[in-house]
């Protein structure tokens, strides 16, 4: 098998153990285009889990960080997570500032427990999430005028994340979602739970947000190749899922962790086989 298709086994695990909904849509990407997927969700998942365990594992993440930079100068590290990402990132020329940026809000996450306001909060999702859909347009070799799509897209996602994540971050002390549009004093289960028409409306209004940075992203499906797109777009219909779940009931979020059912990725891949995407305004 053609090394730039064959899929490494150790970030095959990583991405299958991390991500349910990605890595089973992910199955429908072309082998090479699979491959660099996994490889770079392996990256970005190790950075994640440093700074999200329990607890907190600074020095092995400021270890990889570092152990990254050292590999991108010209000195591997020997971690094949690592050493591959660097590989993909340069044949595939992704911009440094990028993963710079991803590193940046990773380690935002060690120190920085709460937002206040949007305005604040979105550097963090930038680097978190919207330069991955930025490195995904990079790996599928979309038109830059794809690129606003593509990182609106990973913007979404961030935030539905935020919401249906809000027990568990909860627990670790954070909370993502600014309260500058509610009468909340915060996210504690027993405000939430005493103020419970508030915490729905709230909730409400911020599922309206990610539904408007998703109709964005939608605008870019037409600059995607279907046999790419139908992978993107079943990870897209299973966020909606998500967000029509918290929508229906916001108090679900305290109860469960609102996550699709490996049936319901499957029917969803499914149906994306007889989708076709809108042509381009300007085809000819």
């Amino acid at each position: 098998m053609n090394m730039q298709t064959k899929i490494p086994a150790r970030q095959a695990r990583i991405f299958s153990r991390g991500s349910k909904t990605y890595f089973n849509s992910s199955v429908f990407f072309p082998a090479a285009a699979r491959r660099d997927v996994t490889v770079l969700y392996g990256f970005v998942r190790v950075a994640d889990d440093f700074v999200d365990a329990t607890p907190p594992q600074p020095a092995e993440y400021f270890a990889f960080r570092d152990a990254y930079r050292l590999a991108l100068a010209g000195t591997p590290s020997g971690d094949p997570v690592i050493d591959d990402f660097v590989e993909l990132a340069q044949r595939k020329r992704f911009d440094p500032a990028w993963t710079e940026d991803f590193l940046k809000s990773m380690e935002s996450d060690l120190t920085k427990k709460t937002y206040e306001s949007l305005e604040e909060l979105l550097p963090y999702i930038w680097g978190s999430a919207e330069v991955i859909g930025l490195f995904l347009s990079k790996i599928l070799d979309l038109p830059e005028r794809a690129w606003s799509a593509a990182s609106r897209l990973g913007r979404s996602m961030q935030y539905i994340n935020f919401l249906r994540d809000i027990a568990e971050d909860y627990g670790l002390g954070r909370r993502y979602l600014p309260l500058e549009s509610t009468a909340l004093a915060d996210l504690h289960p027993d405000t939430c739970a005493g103020s419970a028409a508030e915490f729905r409306r709230f909730l409400r209004s911020q599922v309206a947000r990610y539904t408007g940075w998703q109709a964005e992203a939608v605008e870019g499906y037409r600059w995607i190749p279907r046999r790419y797109l139908i992978p993107i777009k079943t990870a897209s219909d299973l966020y909606n899922w998500t967000a029509r779940v918290i929508q229906n009931d916001p108090m679900v979020v305290w109860r469960r962790k609102v996550k699709p059912s490996l049936l319901r990725i499957f029917v969803t891949l499914a149906a994306n086989l007889f989708y076709w995407p809108p042509r381009p305004r300007n085809a000819r």
